[in-house]
C-alpha cells in the first residue's frame, strides 16, 4: 500500500511540473504583453503535453568527447534526487514519519550539488565547465544560511520532525520574523537556480550554463527535476511559515501562491551581479541568520531554565 501511494505522489509531482511550466508561461506571457499559452490553443491545456512529447521525441545527441556514461546517468540522478525529496511529503495515509526529517532534508537537497558537478564536467565542454563552477559555488554558499534558517524554527518547535509543524499551525512563523522570511526566499532562489539568481544558466555569456550539451529528453530530465524542486521548495516555506496544516486546502493554495512568487520574481528582477551575489552570501545573509539562530538558542536556554527552576 505504501508503494502504491508513492507512486501516486510522483505521479502527482510530474504532472504538476507539467502545469507549473503552463503557469509560469502564461503568467509571462500576461506580464510581459506578448503570445503564449494564454493565446494558443483552448487554454494552453495542452501545451504541456506537445512540449514533452515534442522533448522526448528530438533526436538525442551525444557530444564525441564527453565521458559517455557519467553524461547519461547524470539526468537520471538529477530526476532522482529531486523526486526522493518527495518521501517526506507530510500525509497522515502511509507517512514515512521520520524523527531526524530534517537532517534528511539537508542531506538529501545537497546530492543536487553532485548532480550539477558530473553535469558540467562530463560534457568536456568548458562553457558547461564555468557553469557547473559557478553553480557548486553559489549552492554551497547560500546552503549555510538555509540550513541555519529553517534550524532556528525546528529549535522552536523542539523537534526534527516536519509532523511537528503540524501542531503549531495557529502560528505562522512569517510573523514571528518577518525579514527571515525573505532572507529563506532569497535562498531558496539562490538553491534552485532561479532569476535573479540563474548564474548557472546565464544565457548571456554562458550559452545556458552547465547543460548546454544537453537535448531531447536529457534536458527534459534536468527541467522536471529543476521544476520539482522548486514546487518542494514552496511546500516547505508554506509548512514551515505559513501554517503547518497540510490537510487543509488551503494549504495548497499557499504552495501555489509561492509558486507564483517565483514566476513574478522572474518577470520583475533582472540578473543580479555575481559578485554582489557571493557578497550577499557571506557577508549579508550568513551573519543575520547566524544572530538569529543564536538567538533562537538564547529563548531556548531560558526556556529551558525557567522549567528547570519550576521544577525544582
Amino acid at each position: 500500500m505504501y508503494l502504491l501511494t508513492s507512486l501516486v505522489l510522483l505521479l502527482m509531482v510530474l504532472i504538476s511540473v507539467g502545469f507549473f511550466t503552463l503557469l509560469e508561461r502564461k503568467v509571462l506571457s500576461y506580464m510581459q504583453i506578448r503570445k503564449g499559452p494564454n493565446k494558443v490553443g483552448y487554454l494552453g491545456i495542452f501545451q504541456p503535453f506537445s512540449d514533452g512529447i515534442k522533448l522526448f521525441v528530438n533526436e538525442q545527441f551525444f557530444p564525441m568527447n564527453s565521458n559517455y556514461i557519467l553524461y547519461m546517468i547524470c539526468p537520471f540522478f538529477s530526476l532522482l534526487q529531486s523526486l526522493f525529496l518527495w518521501v517526506m511529503f507530510p500525509y497522515f495515509f502511509n507517512n514515512l514519519n521520520l524523527n531526524f526529517g530534517l537532517l534528511f532534508f539537508l542531506c538529501c537537497s545537497t546530492l543536487s550539488v553532485y548532480g550539477l558537478i558530473i553535469c558540467g564536467w562530463s560534457s568536456n565542454s568548458m562553457y558547461s565547465m564555468l557553469g557547473c563552477i559557478r553553480s557548486v559555488s553559489q549552492a554551497i554558499s547560500y546552503e549555510i544560511s538555509f540550513s541555519l534558517i529553517l534550524l532556528c524554527y525546528f529549535i522552536v518547535i523542539d523537534s526534527y520532525n516536519f509532523i511537528e509543524i503540524y501542531f503549531f499551525n495557529g502560528l505562522w512563523f512569517i510573523f514571528l520574523s518577518f525579514p527571515l522570511f525573505f532572507v529563506w526566499f532569497s535562498c531558496c532562489l539562490a538553491e534552485t537556480n532561479r532569476t535573479p539568481f540563474d548564474f548557472s544558466e546565464g544565457e548571456s555569456e554562458l550559452v545556458s550554463g552547465f547543460n548546454v550539451e544537453y537535448g531531447s529528453g536529457s534536458f527534459a530530465l534536468l527541467f522536471i527535476s529543476e521544476y520539482s524542486s522548486i514546487i518542494f521548495m514552496s511546500m516547505i516555506s508554506g509548512l514551515v511559515f505559513l501554517g503547518g496544516n497540510f490537510v487543509s486546502f488551503f494549504f495548497f493554495l499557499k504552495i501555489i501562491f509561492l509558486c507564483y512568487c517565483f514566476i513574478w520574481i522572474r518577470c520583475s528582477l533582472p540578473r543580479y551581479r555575481y559578485d554582489k551575489l557571493m557578497y550577499m552570501a557571506w557577508k549579508c545573509y550568513l551573519p543575520l541568520s547566524m544572530n538569529y539562530f543564536l538567538f533562537f538558542v538564547f529563548l531556548k536556554l531560558i526556556n529551558f531554565y525557567h522549567f528547570f527552576l519550576l521544577s525544582y
